[in-house]
């Protein structure tokens, strides 16, 4: 049996809305297909909720983020100086501040430590 797929277009000033309307067991494919093409031809695809809200991931909120950054961040959050967050993963603050600043690497060992000392994944640090 083959699938039916209807198309509409309407201008609204000066773009075009396009409406598919695809068997449901399709529509991941389709869209999925769409926003390669669209991404592929240079253009910026944007997700939408049910809601009607854009849907914006971590990378195009934060593009320079890093695992310093996120060192830092969660240093600030829980209000630790950069001795305090050494003492308590037994390190010293020049590893802390070395680390943040990106001029040292962060381990998988380190991450993990930090992972534990903040109660958070420590993906995060990677």
């Amino acid at each position: 049996m083959q699938s039916k797929i209807q198309i509409h277009t309407a201008e609204v000033g000066s773009q075009a809305i396009i409406t598919l309307s695809v068997p449901a067991a399709k529509a991941d494919m389709v869209a999925d297909a769409i926003r390669s093409m669209l991404t592929l031809a240079g253009h910026k695809v944007h997700r939408i909720n049910s809601e009607g809200e854009e849907v914006v991931s971590a990378e195009d909120v934060f593009p320079e983020a890093s695992p310093a950054m996120a060192l830092r961040g969660f240093r600030g959050k829980m209000e630790w100086s950069q001795q305090e967050l050494a003492e308590k993963l037994g390190t010293t603050q020049n590893c802390i501040s070395a680390m943040e600043s990106g001029k040292r690497h962060i381990s998988v060992n380190m991450a993990k430590r930090l992972g534990k000392v903040f109660n958070i994944s420590y993906k995060a640090f990677l």
